[in-house]
């Protein structure tokens, strides 16, 4: 059976955003129409003071999660903003899986699962016969997880020093080759 739900994880910091970015880049110079969503830390003066969500399609930006957030659910130091992640992080990867080829979503996490519509928007995106490339935080555990992950159509890559260099190549490959197959089928 061919891969279509392609997840990254590993450490923090090991380079999992990264990795997918330059997935995501290579797909777009390939001709691939890619959407969905990316969040990146924020750092001042060296401290990492919150998360930035990115719709990859339309490029609005927002807040997952910040310091100085005055309400939402607490992780650690932050507070989730629950409004961009609703309003920008499901519209974007509901978006993706209406019209694009590639659905992305950075990541299926701690902060993310507090939403119910980021889980059913999620849900929708593993069912939608989409490929889909996510990532998901090294100790997120819960029944969403646990079923995309371990689907016959999903595969899970641990992103590591050792690998980052050469993964998004070879998913790239197996995206392109999985886009193909798709495309002579229909």
């Amino acid at each position: 059976m061919t891969k279509r739900l392609l997840f990254l994880t590993g450490c923090p910091g090991v380079g999992k955003t990264t990795v997918l970015l330059q997935i995501v880049e290579a797909l777009k110079v390939k001709g691939c129409s890619v959407g969905g969503m990316i969040s990146r830390e924020v750092r001042s003066c060296g401290d990492r003071v919150g998360f930035e969500i990115l719709d990859l399609s339309s490029d609005r930006r927002g807040w997952l999660a910040h310091v100085n957030q005055k309400t939402g659910p607490k992780i650690g130091k932050y507070k989730v903003n629950m409004k961009d992640l609703e309003n920008i992080g499901v519209s974007a990867i509901e978006q993706a899986v209406r019209s694009m080829d590639v659905v992305v979503i950075d990541e299926v996490g701690p902060m993310e699962l507090f939403s119910e519509k980021f889980q059913a928007a999620v849900g929708e995106a593993v069912e939608s016969g989409k490929l889909v490339i996510g990532v998901v935080h090294w100790k997120a555990r819960s029944k969403l997880v646990d079923k995309a992950t371990a689907r016959e159509d999903a595969k899970v890559f641990t992103v590591t020093v050792e690998n980052r260099t050469k993964l998004p190549d070879a998913i790239v490959a197996r995206v392109t080759d999985h886009l193909k197959a798709s495309t002579n089928q229909g």
